[in-house]
């Protein structure tokens, strides 16, 4: 039988809660946040846009359904650690490769459960995301958690794309129907557009929506030029997801600035942010984030109610978009800026997860209308040859 230790997790304001762990784990501090999707652990935890987190489910019994190689949306688990209720000592499903606390544990990830993730999201709801250490086994001192959980830098100001990006440049050919064994890259269009993705820490599922739609793709890291970008002679450019402050990732932003006009742009989450920064809007942090496959938008032109999947600590100050620029998708829950515009410059994005990985599909033709914003422009050029 798998041994239970005690385990804690303590807060910057000097809150502690008790927990369990299924092994030991050294003292781990990183910022804690809190995620309401139902399903999705894994996707989640995969994410790069959870670097430098602590995760805390608000689904009380998590991992069930263990985990599956296919599943990530990134090489290797991004998330500093997990926290939940209840985990699950079994896996039924029967994709299942492994149980999520044993592939927790072979990555050094630690897993706290037994928790009152009730309580933490509500202190975090009440004060906002606050930095927190965890440790399990051996000598639990609070005090020691708390002063490593105030040594970690804040989040605002944390450059964490720059740890996720890609090292150096490659392609992506995945499709949709990666799932299948019979069918590992799906059927695609006819690769007839060239899209470079710059990485701040992208999901595959992007990729993949991308790919399906006739897109050869060419990934690179965060600080590639725009005129190392333009002489990969791409027909649109598509800004990624990524964790920290987005105020921070200056290579990315100055890239943009010199991009806008000359291709097609479409950006989600970070890449939002880039987008509305280098327009020149501002950007700030938000008290405790949006994070769940539940998140009621409104498409502004339409009236239309999307429910969508979200991930992020930093929103878009509305009121600082340029003349060129305009909000497009509004959260219904805080009146947030979801997604914004510059038609002029070919360039929109939103705030939001459009991809669906966990999360529902309502936004699916977001990539669509990049597509169409990419063939115009090849339209026009071949118009004018």
């Amino acid at each position: 039988m798998t041994p239970h230790l005690p385990a804690l997790l303590v807060l910057e304001d000097g809150s502690v809660f008790a927990a369990r762990s299924s092994r030991p784990c050294p003292v781990t501090a990183a910022e804690v946040v809190f995620n309401t999707s139902l399903t999705g652990y894994q996707e989640i935890l995969t994410d790069p846009s959870y670097r430098g987190q602590l995760v805390t489910l608000t689904m009380p019994h998590i991992g069930n359904t263990g985990v599956c190689a296919l599943d990530q949306e990134s090489e290797r688990i991004q998330a500093a650690g997990l926290l939940c209720r209840n985990l699950s000592p079994v896996a039924s499903s029967w994709r299942a490769e492994q149980g999520l606390d044993d592939w927790l544990a072979d990555s050094g990830v630690p897993c706290l459960h037994g928790l009152d993730t009730r309580a933490l999201v509500l202190h975090l709801r009440e004060h906002g995301s606050l930095r927190g250490a965890v440790a399990a086994g051996g000598e639990l001192d609070p005090a020691t958690l708390q002063a490593a959980a105030c040594d970690l830098p804040d989040m605002t100001g944390r450059n964490l794309a720059r740890e996720v990006t890609t090292a150096r440049p490659y392609g992506w050919s995945q499709g949709q129907r990666w799932w299948r064994p019979d069918d590992p890259t799906g059927p695609c269009e006819a690769s007839t557009r060239h899209v470079v993705a710059i990485d701040g820490g992208i999901k595959r599922h992007i990729l993949r929506h991308l790919a399906a739609r006739g897109c050869k793709l060419t990934v690179v890291p965060t600080a590639t030029a725009a005129d190392e970008i333009l002489a990969l002679a791409p027909d649109g450019v598509f800004l990624s997801n990524g964790p920290g402050d987005p105020a921070a990732v200056a290579d990315m932003i100055a890239t943009v600035k010199d991009l806008l006009g000359k291709r097609p742009i479409f950006g989600i989450c970070l890449g939002h942010q880039i987008l509305a920064l280098a327009l020149g809007a501002r950007t700030f942090r938000l008290k405790f984030g949006h994070r769940g496959g539940d998140h009621p938008v409104r498409e502004l032109d339409t009236g239309r109610v999307i429910i969508s999947a979200h991930n992020h600590g930093f929103a878009v100050d509305p009121a600082s978009l340029p003349a060129a620029a305009r909000m497009t998708h509004v959260s219904l829950n805080d009146g947030c800026c979801e997604g914004l515009e510059a038609p002029a410059l070919r360039a929109f994005s939103v705030q939001y997860h459009p991809e669906s990985s966990p999360g529902p599909h309502d936004s699916d033709h977001l990539f669509d209308r990049f597509i169409a914003l990419i063939d115009a422009r090849q339209e026009a050029h071949r118009a004018h040859a």
